[in-house]
This record gives C-alpha cells, structure tokens and sequence, in this order.
C-alpha cells in the first residue's frame, strides 16, 4: 500500500482543539482564583451574615489580639499611625482604609485607628469582616 506524502502546509486549521484548551484555562483560572489566600498578618475576623466584598486597597490596617497594630505588613506605633498613613496616602492616592481587626481587639483601639485615619484626611472606612454560615 503506497501512501500519498505532501509536504504543503495544511491549508484548514482545526479550533476545536484551541478551544478546549482556552476553555480548560479558563475554568481553571476561575477555579483557582477562589482559593487565593491573602497575605499578610493572619487575624480572626468578626462574622457579618450581610458581608459584602470590599475593593482591593493598599491602605490596610491591621490590628491583632494581642494589640499591634500594622500598616501594610510593617508594625507601626499607634502614636505614629497618623505619620504612616498620610504617606501610604500619598503613595497609593486611594481614599479608603480597610480596616482589619480581630474579633477579640477592643473598639477603643479601633476608634484611635479612625482618629489616625482622620488626622490624616481620610474620611472612608471599611471594616473587614468574614461571611458567618447561616
């Protein structure tokens, strides 16, 4: 049986092919973008059933349980905080803080972050919570 060579280029391209990959792709970008897990200092939210995602920010402040407070990921003195925030301010040119804080740190420590925040001009506040199972 003798078989017939060619050696032109294939004039037809099959998209099925590219297709099936763009589409494994894509699931497994929507997949895995999911499970992202957030960097930085690890606290225990408080539980909100009405928790609503808020808008990624470069001004987060952090606060733990045992009482540090963080800018970013860099431990600042609560005295100082106004100081760092009017830079992150000036760097990021966003408007928004996010603030982080364990379910156990005291609202006294969280009424001096929105002090800081207000010596420093910035009016907008998100406190970022964890979405309670029903």
């Amino acid at each position: 049986m003798k078989f017939k060579l060619s050696k032109e280029p294939l004039s037809i391209f099959a998209y099925s092919s590219l297709t099936d990959i763009v589409m494994l792709l894509l699931i497994f970008f929507l997949l895995t973008s999911h499970f992202v897990i957030q960097t930085g200092v690890k606290v225990k939210l408080p539980g909100s059933k009405m928790n609503e995602r808020s808008q990624p920010s470069q001004m987060i402040v952090t606060l733990t349980a045992a009482g540090a407070v963080f800018a970013g990921e860099e431990e600042v003195n609560i005295d100082l905080l106004s100081a760092k925030l009017n830079e992150l301010k000036t760097k990021t040119n966003e408007d928004n803080l996010i603030i982080r804080a364990d379910k156990t740190v005291s609202i006294d420590l969280v009424i001096k972050v929105i002090d800081a925040a207000k010596i420093s001009n910035i009016e907008k506040f998100t406190i970022e919570t964890e979405k309670e199972n029903l």
